[in-house]
């Protein structure tokens, strides 16, 4: 069976950075697109970053130009110039559209001075 991790979280001040790792226990990041979520508490779950199987990245508005996802052997996401509303559990997802998805447990982050 597949099962993602996260790991990489913590607490930091606002303009810190964090870089989060999401790695597996199978072998699906070669082939398959990857893409991390967060969620602050009492929120929806919100889409951050996308990299495909191709290696098209996209991210959600509000982290272009901070947030960098990469992919060398796990997924990453970089994470720089940290705000308070940058404060959620992310998760890493896994997933082909229409086919399947696997997601991680997710990692608490929090930004606060």
């Amino acid at each position: 069976q597949v099962q993602l991790q996260e790991s990489g979280g913590g607490s930091v001040q606002p303009g810190g950075s964090l870089r989060l790792a999401c790695t597996t226990s199978g072998s699906i990041f070669d082939a398959s697109d990857v893409s991390w979520y967060r969620q602050a508490s009492g929120k929806e779950r919100e889409w951050v970053a996308t990299i495909t199987a191709i290696g098209l990245i996209d991210y959600t508005d509000s982290v272009k130009g901070r947030f960098t996802i990469s992919k060398s052997g796990a997924i990453y996401l970089q994470m720089n110039d940290l705000k308070p509303e940058d404060t959620a559990v992310y998760y890493c997802k896994a997933w082909k559209l229409g086919h399947w998805s696997y997601w991680g447990q997710g990692t608490q982050v929090t930004v606060s001075s």
